[in-house]
């Protein structure tokens, strides 16, 4: 996984704040358009962000809207563009969205708790150029992969 944080402030007078530049750190130019392509040859429509990351909303929520310093509970399923499943997870898991990748990061705070949408993230903002393997050192996930993601966003604090 790619550890990059966010910048938590506390300014004197109020809580604390976090910053974070979503588009300050963008897939290279060849990577963004290999996986255009690969959306447009499944006949998918996504919404290109800054940073290259590809999405979909499927509903945008009504809950609190997620900074990406936030704690944030979800459901979701992640592939690779075959089809293959390298993790799952069905019960709300909760993690701190500044700690998991920039894909994630940049589009997550799009929705709102009690949405739902579908990441497609370029390898420089997923797993980037190694390989990504389990307890048994299996493959899961190759270097420089394009990754699917469908996240239930189920709660953000």
């Amino acid at each position: 996984m790619l550890f990059a944080g966010c910048l938590k402030n506390k300014d004197q007078a109020t809580t604390p704040t976090c910053t974070y530049d979503a588009c300050a750190m963008a897939a290279p130019a060849a990577e963004v358009q290999a996986l255009q392509d690969s959306l447009e040859a499944k006949g998918i429509t996504a919404t290109k962000h800054c940073s290259g990351v590809f999405y979909t909303i499927d509903s945008a929520g009504t809950g609190n809207t997620p900074t990406p310093c936030s704690y944030i509970a979800i459901t979701y399923k992640g592939s690779l563009f075959n089809g293959t499943v390298f993790d799952q997870q069905t019960q709300p898991v909760v993690f701190d969205l500044g700690t998991l990748i920039p894909g994630w990061r940049n589009v997550l705070p799009l929705i709102k708790a009690g949405g739902k949408m579908h990441i497609y993230i370029p390898p420089t903002l997923g797993y980037g150029n190694k390989d990504v393997t389990d307890n048994a050192g299996n493959v899961v996930i190759p270097a420089n992969s394009n990754l699917v993601f469908e996240v239930s966003l189920l709660d953000a604090q």
